[in-house]
């Protein structure tokens, strides 16, 4: 159902009843990957946190995971920071 780079990747489905009364499959919310700190990027004006993922850890989805070290939902909250953290690249 997801790629296996995926953080929901490995996440086994379960069924819920909604408001309704129909039947929906849910994917749990994943445990925090618990990311080493790579170091800090001063961002510039017009950069993209996919961007960046390419760039550090060469995986643009993994863009989830600098939200993460930088406790922000949305990847829209990084751009207008001056300075990100960026996480160590997984083997």
């Amino acid at each position: 159902m997801f790629d296996s780079k995926s953080r929901y990747h490995k996440l086994e489905t379960y069924v819920v009843t909604d408001h309704r009364g129909r039947s929906v499959n849910v994917v749990p919310v994943p445990s925090p990957p618990g990311d080493t700190m790579l170091g800090i990027h001063k961002m510039r004006q017009g950069q993209k946190i996919d961007h960046l993922a390419q760039k550090y850890l060469e995986n643009p989805a993994g863009y989830w995971r600098i939200c993460e070290i930088n406790d922000v939902m949305l990847p829209e909250s990084l751009t207008e920071a001056q300075e990100i953290k960026i996480p160590v690249k997984k083997i």
